[in-house]
């Protein structure tokens, strides 16, 4: 698909000054003949932490792709800020930043140097103060020139978080942050990510197995199975849909296939939270 393909009619004109940070419109996407990504749609405010759930193969990492650039849907569109992806990625992708411990750094690279270089590819100003500022919010100067490769996993997990936020980003993705943490690291990374969505109004989109995670961080949960979207609401709204007291109990039931009396048949309540919205806004 080539870049002027964005004017042409019937496809996504830029909307810099829209509401959602992330609009997603029947996104499919085929591997051969596997549909990884089902007619997925959802819209995600600017300044809101939303959770996106789904076990593994559930389309949960594809989804967040297309939503970077990195991979092209079959069908479907995506916005971000306001800008179709990958079409106009060129003005967006300084705006945002992603992050996940299952992507390394180069090991034999100082943490020093790594946050330089990708503060150079994200054309930061003033990168040595922005380096320095990270390290003492973060608390990387005891291993700051010290090789990635050399680091604990803790450490590690706080050197991405870093990379994630050398740019200021007001679109923050993360896959499994915290995974494989001790739960004093872990706590502390998620304070930090609080303090930064409310600093600095950022919208962060969170993919999780650690349902109690969700709970404490999240506005809202979008549950993916099979590459379909099964359901979207508040925490507090699933888990009374599904007559459950902690979202575990409730992914476990989506998993598994299981209906409780007085909750919605799975996917119904997606259907309905696709056709009006996130908080009842109209979409």
């Amino acid at each position: 698909m080539s870049i002027e393909t964005a004017a042409l009619p019937g496809l996504p004109q830029p909307d810099p000054s829209g509401s959602a940070a992330i609009d997603v419109a029947h996104l499919v996407k085929f591997y051969k003949a596997t549909r990884a990504v089902d007619d997925v749609s959802f819209k995600i405010p600017r300044g809101s932490i939303t959770g996106l759930l789904g076990g593994n193969g559930a389309g949960k990492t594809t989804t967040i792709a297309m939503i970077m650039g990195l991979v092209l849907p079959t069908s479907g569109r995506v916005q971000v800020l306001g800008y179709p992806m990958p079409e106009q990625s060129d003005r967006v992708l300084g705006r945002m930043n992603f992050e996940s411990p299952y992507v390394d750094m180069p090991m034999r690279l100082t943490v020093r140097q790594n946050l330089t270089v990708f503060g150079k590819l994200y054309a930061v100003p003033d990168l040595r103060e922005r380096i320095s500022q990270l390290a003492a919010d973060l608390d990387l100067g005891e291993f700051l020139d010290r090789a990635n490769g050399k680091l604990s996993a803790g450490q590690k997990t706080r050197v991405a978080l870093a990379k994630a936020l050398i740019n200021r980003p007001d679109l923050l993705l993360l896959d499994e942050p915290t995974a494989s943490l001790d739960p004093d690291t872990a706590d502390w990374i998620r304070s930090h990510l609080e303090a930064y969505r409310k600093t600095h109004g950022a919208t962060i989109l969170l993919a999780s197995h650690n349902m109690l995670e969700v709970e404490r961080l999240c506005d809202r949960v979008i549950i993916m199975k099979r590459g379909r979207i099964e359901d979207d609401d508040s925490p507090a709204g699933i888990m009374a849909r599904y007559n459950r007291s902690t979202l575990e109990e409730v992914f476990l039931d989506v998993a598994r296939g299981r209906v409780h009396e007085g909750s919605a048949p799975i996917g119904a309540a997606a259907e309905g939270a696709a056709a009006h919205g996130p908080a009842g806004e109209s979409a």
